[in-house]
């Protein structure tokens, strides 16, 4: 596949945005390049790895999608997670998302990654402002502002989708973005 053939497409970055606006864009482009490098494999595709990892490209969208579960709705929120996440015994199995990637289809894997980065959209809108911080209560009473999250989601992504770029070449030579 050529990086024009692949969905969705890539948002456009106003490099002369105010701050709110170019966290979301860089964000949301960084979604798009995940989505894209998930795009148009089949289920096999998205469960292959590349030796040494054990990480898929579907388990990179499971993961990423209780990453924004976890920031925006649990800590920011203080709202728990969805019930596509409350079952897991998290301390038993940390990588459960990486490891049970064969128990989803594409459409599970691409819903649940669509669906969290839709609720974290609207959750970071409806937010006053970035500094607002997380409604979780930590151990360490240490909270996070809503800006921190933003940016460490795109950190979060930027490293993955690093990942991802891996992965799809070694499955079938596609590269870009």
């Amino acid at each position: 596949m050529t990086p024009d053939e692949l969905k969705p497409a890539l948002p456009r970055i106003d490099a002369a945005a105010d701050e709110r606006t170019m966290l979301r864009q860089f964000l949301d482009f960084h979604r798009a390049v995940l989505e894209r490098k998930a795009s148009g494999l089949t289920a096999e595709q998205l469960r292959t790895s590349v030796a040494p990892s054990n990480l898929t490209l579907g388990g990179l969208l499971l993961h990423i999608a209780g990453v924004e579960e976890g920031w925006f709705s649990q800590y920011f929120l203080d709202r728990p997670l969805g019930e596509t996440w409350t079952d897991i015994d998290w301390e038993a199995s940390p990588d459960w998302e990486l490891e049970n990637v064969d128990r989803f289809t594409p459409e599970e894997m691409f819903g649940y990654f669509r669906a969290a980065c839709e609720r974290s959209r609207a959750i970071e809108a409806e937010a006053e402002s970035l500094d607002l911080v997380t409604a979780k209560e930590f151990p360490n009473e240490r909270q996070w502002s809503l800006r921190w999250i933003m940016v460490h989601m795109i950190e979060e992504y930027a490293r993955h989708c690093g990942h991802a770029d891996f992965i799809r070449q070694a499955i079938d030579g596609t590269v870009g973005d």
